[in-house]
């Protein structure tokens, strides 16, 4: 039987009326059916959406996460850590959806050894670093916002040349966070002999 043939037979079969089974039975089944597809769905969702998962993959774990080990949103005074999500991942599902499909194709990169070994990433670095900045910059900083918060900054606490920063450009919407806070949780690439990068 040909491919066409199965595909109308079970066209065929799935129009015509169940002789076995009520309507009610069905629509029940199929209301079972989609919470435990929505509940398998946001299960996998948040299972990919932890640091274990980031950094399951050496070519993450050996050189990125590394770098944030050294860094204030790993270790500091307060105990509050950052995660690989919480910078990489927006927190609203409508943006986490679109993050995490727009990432999937991060998945080739893992699949042709893109950045297999420190050589192959370091290469890499400065183009990946871009694409974030440029991700980063298009959505207003979003990943940022999911802890750092306009409304709730205390500018008399900062330093002088914070404050006048904050106040002149993020309160302006001139520019967002990542414009200054580059490097702040990652190694800056080598950005020599680029104009205008920063």
């Amino acid at each position: 039987m040909s491919f066409f043939g199965f595909a109308r037979d079970v066209g065929s079969a799935i129009r015509r009326p169940s002789a076995t089974f009520s309507l009610g039975f069905l629509a029940f089944g199929g209301f079972v059916a989609g919470i435990v597809f929505w509940g398998a769905f946001n299960w996998a969702l948040e299972l990919s959406n932890t640091e274990a998962f980031c950094v399951s993959c050496h070519e993450m774990r050996d050189n990125v996460f590394e770098e944030l080990k050294g860094t204030i949103h790993y270790t500091n005074r307060s105990g509050v850590r950052a995660t690989c999500p919480d910078c990489h991942v927006p927190h609203e599902w409508t943006n986490k959806i679109a993050r995490k499909t727009a990432a999937t194709k991060e998945l080739w990169g893992k699949f042709f050894g893109t950045i297999s070994t420190e050589a192959k990433f370091t290469a890499m670095r400065r183009e990946l670093a871009r694409h974030e900045w440029a991700r980063l910059k298009a959505n207003d900083s979003l990943e940022c916002r999911n802890c750092h918060d306009l409304a709730f900054m205390d500018f008399t606490l900062q330093g002088k040349r914070a404050s006048e920063q904050h106040d002149r450009f993020l309160a302006s919407g001139e520019k967002t966070c990542i414009d200054c806070h580059r490097g702040i949780a990652h190694k800056l690439p080598d950005m020599s002999g680029i104009e205008g990068w920063n």
